[in-house]
């Protein structure tokens, strides 16, 4: 067993705190899940009592743009001084967010909480240990700005070729030989058609 775990820290609960980016990974991507939620066998095997998997956040981005229950509830316990250790398969799945990330660690140290990853045992009392832990959040938030700038570039160079494709208003389909062209049938011709000239006749009459 690591020397930072100490008898004080195994009385306490172990949370494993689970996070997927979006619904896309949580149904494809399930290794990452199996990885995931083998730390709980972690937990066990390094002598923790009690362990709580908190996995709400599947499927939500650790941006810091939309909102994490999961992380929330995870703060919440750490607050409370009865979290002994914080396991997540690497600091990108706590947070991609360094506000986030940096406030967690405040809150682990003040507190006497392990943060415990895939490379190692971290307490964010130690000098060393906080560094660690900060350069690993500094770099998960740089990774997830560069995936964001060159995504942005790459949408930009295919709207520069004229290449980018997006949703089409109904009626219309992309082509490979022509940018876009509206659907010959009757069916929905009449359809969009009529749907016109009720929405012409309500502007008109005031009542759209």
């Amino acid at each position: 067993m690591n020397d930072k775990i100490t008898a004080d820290h195994l009385k306490r609960i172990a949370i494993v705190y689970i996070r997927q980016s979006s619904l896309t990974q949580v149904v494809e991507n399930l290794e990452s899940q199996r990885r995931q939620y083998a730390l709980a066998k972690k937990a066990d095997l390094l002598g923790f009592k009690t362990v709580q998997v908190i996995d709400e956040d599947l499927g939500r981005s650790g941006s810091g743009l939309v909102e994490r229950p999961g992380f929330e509830k995870l703060v919440s316990a750490v607050c409370t001084g009865d979290v002994g250790a914080v396991l997540s398969i690497e600091a990108s799945r706590l947070s991609r967010n360094g506000k986030d990330w940096h406030h967690l660690i405040d809150l682990c140290g003040l507190v006497n909480t392990l943060i415990i990853d895939h490379d190692g045992v971290y307490d964010p009392s130690v000098i060393n240990d906080r560094l660690l832990l900060g350069l690993k959040g500094s770099m998960s938030e740089f990774e997830l700005n560069l995936f964001r700038q060159r995504s942005r570039e790459a949408i930009d160079a295919k709207a520069r070729r004229g290449e980018l494709r997006f949703c089409l208003p109904v009626g219309y389909v992309g082509l490979k030989t022509v940018k876009w062209t509206s659907i010959q049938t009757c069916e929905c011709n009449k359809l969009l058609g009529w749907y016109w000239r009720s929405s012409s006749s309500l502007v008109v009459s005031g009542k759209y």
